[in-house]
């Protein structure tokens, strides 16, 4: 049997599958592999190429496989897809893998750390919870209005509405609907509690990353967009410039070009839709502050208000804010104020 050199790794719950070649692309093995058998398979080959879709759980395979001497590529299964020959099952797929992670054209996933999954894993239950406090108020809005009960948007009315079904004397609410509006009360305090406690170890994390607290003194950048791009970034010269990382971000214009005619639209929204939303709200804030405290430190973003509206200057500002931190990212470099903002 020849010697295995690339081999792809379609990976799942329990089977997983495997897809490996020789140096001449003939195939060696295929043939599938139960979870608990998967690690004995690899100690026994040599150091070979395996490819892997980037998906749940690939860091983790990545990171095993690594440490049992074998290199490793992670790749997005979009870019994966178009090597599929026919219908998809796992030993398609794997097959699929292995073609794609010989491509030279081929995009990677950089392999992230433990530490930093861990954070984005603080991240992502943060806004869990916040999209869940968000359909309990309403909830309890949408109640109350079943009775004639309203109250101002913005949480002093939340508060406002809570205080109303706290008080057994208002004989508008009948007592099993106080009771279900009691526990929805009971439920986004706790809400509100976890979330005060996720953005104080949000905050420690921050702290403790050099890079992060760099990139906090970009402006529009704060400790829950800082922590958020180191962990979400595990090689920034993964990207060629920042105009390849605010296009991974998805803040760019959508193009439709052809003929040498470029046709471009509103910006992609592909790639990181929580860094997005990000982005655009610490250009928000920056403009915000700017319209306060003036413009004349900002000629550039006070000529774009000038002939484009809030939000359009908005998604512009974001994606120079994206260049900006991809750039400190990438050189190790702090923030430096450009001259026409120096006072």
């Amino acid at each position: 049997m020849q010697a295995i050199t690339v081999v792809g790794l379609d990976i799942a719950k329990s089977v997983f599958q495997v897809h490996g070649v020789d140096a001449q692309g003939s195939v060696v093995v295929g043939r599938q592999l139960k979870r608990r058998y998967v690690l004995a398979f690899f100690k026994k080959l040599p150091p070979c190429l395996v490819g892997i879709e980037a998906c749940a759980t690939s860091h983790h395979w990545s990171r095993e496989l690594q440490a049992l001497g074998h290199t490793v590529r992670l790749m997005p299964p979009a870019y994966v897809k178009p090597y599929v020959k026919r219908q998809k099952n796992g030993a398609a797929d794997a097959e699929a893998i292995c073609e794609a992670v010989q491509r030279p054209s081929m995009r990677f996933v950089p392999t992230k750390t433990t530490e930093q999954q861990s954070c984005l894993m603080l991240h992502r239950t943060r806004h869990l919870f916040i999209r869940q406090q968000t359909a309990v108020i309403n909830t309890i809005r949408a109640h109350l209005a079943e009775f004639g009960i309203v109250a101002p948007v913005g949480r002093n009315g939340v508060e406002e509405l809570l205080y109303t079904v706290a008080d057994e004397r208002d004989e508008r609410i009948p007592e099993v609907a106080r009771a279900c509006l009691e526990a929805l009360g009971a439920l986004l305090s706790k809400f509100k509690a976890q979330i005060l406690e996720f953005d104080r170890q949000i905050n420690a994390w921050h702290r403790s990353n050099e890079t992060s607290r760099r990139l906090d003194e970009l402006p529009g950048v704060g400790p829950a967009l800082a922590t958020a791009l180191v962990a979400s970034v595990a090689d920034p010269k993964a990207f060629r410039s920042g105009r390849d990382f605010s296009a991974w971000v998805g803040l760019v214009p959508k193009q439709n070009s052809s003929g040498g005619k470029e046709k471009l639209g509103s910006i992609t929204k592909q790639g990181d839709r929580y860094l997005r939303s990000l982005f655009c709200a610490g250009a928000l804030a920056v403009i915000r502050y700017a319209r306060i405290h003036g413009t004349k430190h900002r000629p550039w973003l006070a000529k774009l208000l000038e002939r484009r509206p809030t939000k359009v200057a908005a998604i512009a500002l974001a994606n120079k804010i994206a260049r900006m931190a991809w750039a400190m990212m990438a050189k190790g470099e702090s923030y430096r104020e450009p001259v026409a903002l120096a006072r």
